[in-house]
């Protein structure tokens, strides 16, 4: 067994591989760049070695730099995690070479699976069935539309060495086509180095459900069952779960078959995946397979009882895999959702910034959170905006779901835009509850964007009451305010709740709580300045977010922010004749969304533009996004120039 191993990776899988390194009694090396000089990684670490500056390219794509940090701290074996340096050939030759080991498959497998138009040909090859498309080299815009055109639409067109959602487009017309090829051919150039581009046909209402192997150097390859990671945006998976409430018994033995049949093909060994895309009627045709972690690993280990980095060291490392087909079991159900630095409240936009408040649901039973950030730390525009993966486990899958909808509540991010809210009224929605999935899910269910989920009467009642005990807190702690003029304060036993509008009246004495008419069975306790109010009403469990926002309360929860105003009746009575603020017009700006790069203007001052024409391109966070008319008019001024660096709401165009 290895004595020290480097982890050629940052954030969460980093400190991932750190924990299981840690419990085998093996040494471990982190390396950085300077945006992650105090990460968790590199504190968590025995050695840590700097790589650079913060462009990957400069750091943690750059394998010269790992092979040296490995001669200088005597690291006998590299562990790539995802993403970066995992998948590429050449960095795992250039170790063998080295006389290092690479925790991973071999070289020969990495080429031919990573790949994704040999790797077709391989799976054909394996009889493996695979979805219709062209396999080889297409030359220009021309060719993709000619190729296009023959299949029939909808295609996909996907960077050849593309993953993670990018390079990634889905065309259902040749104008589709030929406005988005060359931006599918940018996006594979500059996240993989390789703008070759393939194209298939997409099969329509699909689920993704993908086989997790495991394989030693002796021959030996499992399949670990199946995983449904159909709830998707913009093809960048957002819940992963195990098993699939959509996969038979016979079903999972033929796609494990065919995944195992693929793996052997190429002479794999170590973890891997193979990713297929299923119909309706459970027929299913194979994607491709990643030769690496996968992000979504969790859920694997949590009902087959492996821990996957481990087993990936072990096999590494020349030894056996202790178990049989037969012995893999799966129990129970796991449940992933990945929390990211968006504001699915602002169409989902990127954000970058400093953690202000960070605090995991750490400790719950079923519980477990993956992470590689820490409370102070940055969320860099340099890398993947992903923030922590949250995974429950229970005895079956409404209970992981019950479990993740109570986490989600507990988890506390302050300071950056994040998906909490959007990934709880996911695991809350019918449709999800019921397992009717699709890649399309999110795009079907939430057309019009994310304004939070929906409240019913019984929630709006009893967040009325705990606002009714905040209120009451807060003028608790008012009253024992020294030096007061006047007559002493009394604390009000009466207060009018207004949420999102419709009034409450709440009445507050001691542990009795009245909304209406209605006594509710209620065990909660609120210090003023509080940030997780956790109660229990009508012997059901709520956890609750409180903000201040001026003269009112934020609460969040179960998906949603709720503006809650607590005020005394007559209070009340006199806001009913308060003129409210008109917001200022700001339709006749083109506004950047998100901090990023302005790298194409599509118009000029003066110029004459219809609803839904591509006016702009930023890039961020290596995606690109293309910024559209909402509406016909003309282009009055031009703010902004290719090449720039905007902040969100930066103005780019002024329309007549």
């Amino acid at each position: 067994m290895f004595k020290k191993i480097l982890i050629a990776n940052r954030g969460e899988i980093a400190c991932r591989v750190i924990r299981t390194a840690r419990k085998m009694g093996i040494a471990t090396v982190a390396v950085y760049s300077d945006a992650d000089a105090r990460a968790p990684h590199v504190r968590l670490a025995d050695e840590a070695v700097r790589l650079g500056p913060p462009p990957a390219s400069e750091s943690y794509l750059n394998a010269d730099l790992i092979v040296l940090a490995c001669k200088e701290t005597g690291a006998e074996a590299v562990h790539p995690g995802y993403g970066f340096l995992s998948e590429r050939e050449s960095f795992a030759r250039r170790l063998a070479e080295e006389g290092i080991v690479f925790i991973g498959p071999p070289p020969a497998a990495i080429a031919a699976m990573g790949d994704k138009i040999e790797s077709k040909k391989l799976a054909l090859a394996a009889g493996v069935s695979v979805v219709p498309g062209f396999i080889g080299e297409i030359r220009d815009t021309d060719h993709a539309v000619e190729i296009a055109n023959s299949i029939t639409y909808p295609v996909m067109m996907k960077a050849s060495a593309g993953g993670g959602g990018k390079g990634m487009r889905l065309a259902y017309s040749e104008l589709d086509v030929r406005e988005t090829f060359e931006s599918v051919k940018r996006e594979g150039l500059a996240s993989f180095g390789d703008d070759r581009v393939f194209i298939e046909k997409f099969v329509e209402s699909p689920r993704h459900i993908e086989i997790q192997l495991l394989g030693d150097q002796h021959g030996t390859i499992l399949y670990l069952g199946e995983r449904e990671c159909s709830v998707q945006r913009r093809h960048q998976k957002v819940v992963e779960e195990a098993p699939s409430p959509f996969v038979t018994p016979e079903m999972r033995k033929q796609m494990g078959e065919q995944a195992v049949a693929l793996a052997q093909a190429v002479g794999y060994f170590s973890a891997g995946t193979v990713e297929f895309i299923a119909g309706a009627d459970r027929s299913f045709y194979f994607l491709e397979m990643n030769t690496r972690l996968q992000v979504e690993h969790p859920v694997t280990e949590l009902v087959t009882g492996l821990d996957l980095v481990e087993q990936m060291i072990r096999v590494a490392a020349g030894e056996k895999l202790t178990l049989a087909q037969e012995d893999v079991t799966l129990n129970g159900w796991a449940v992933e959702n990945r929390v990211y630095a968006e504001d699915p409240y602002r169409g989902f936009l990127p954000s970058t910034g400093r953690l202000v408040r960070y605090r995991p649901p750490l400790g719950k039973e079923g519980v477990r959170v993956d992470d590689g950030v820490a409370e102070g730390g940055e969320v860099s525009m340099f890398y993947d905006p992903m923030i922590a993966k949250l995974i429950t486990y229970g005895g079956d899958r409404e209970q992981a779901i019950d479990l993740q909808i109570a986490a989600l509540d507990s988890f506390v991010i302050d300071g950056i835009g994040h998906n909490l809210d959007f990934l709880s009224a996911l695991m809350q929605h019918p449709r999800f509850r019921a397992g009717a999935l699709t890649t399309g899910f999110i795009a079907e269910e939430f057309p019009e964007g994310f304004t939070g989920a929906p409240a019913d009467e019984r929630l709006k009642r009893n967040l009325a009451a705990l606002g009714g005990l905040v209120a009451s807190a807060e003028a608790e702690r008012a009253r024992h305010i020294d030096g007061q003029l006047g007559t002493p304060l009394k604390t009000p036993v009466l207060w009018i709740a207004q949420i999102d509008g419709d009034e409450f009246e709440v009445r507050v004495e001691g542990d009795t709580v009245l909304v209406g008419s209605d006594a509710l069975t209620f065990d909660a306790r609120y210090t003023p300045g509080q940030t997780l109010l956790e109660a229990i009403i009508d012997d059901e469990p709520l956890t609750v977010k409180v903000e201040r926002r001026g003269s009112s309360w934020l609460f969040t929860t179960r998906g949603a922010r709720h503006k809650v105003r607590v005020l005394t009746p007559r209070s009340a009575a006199h806001s009913r004749h308060m003129i409210a603020k008109t917001p200022p017009d700001l339709s006749k700006y083109l506004l950047c969304p998100m901090p990023g790069l302005l790298t194409m203007l599509h118009v000029a001052e003066g110029e004459k533009v219809e609803a839904g024409q591509p006016l702009a391109v930023v890039e961020a966070m290596k995606m690109e996004n293309i910024l559209r008319a909402e509406k016909a008019g003309t282009v009055a001024s031009v703010a902004a120039k290719p090449g720039d660096s905007l902040a969100v709401d930066a103005v780019i165009l002024e329309f007549e």
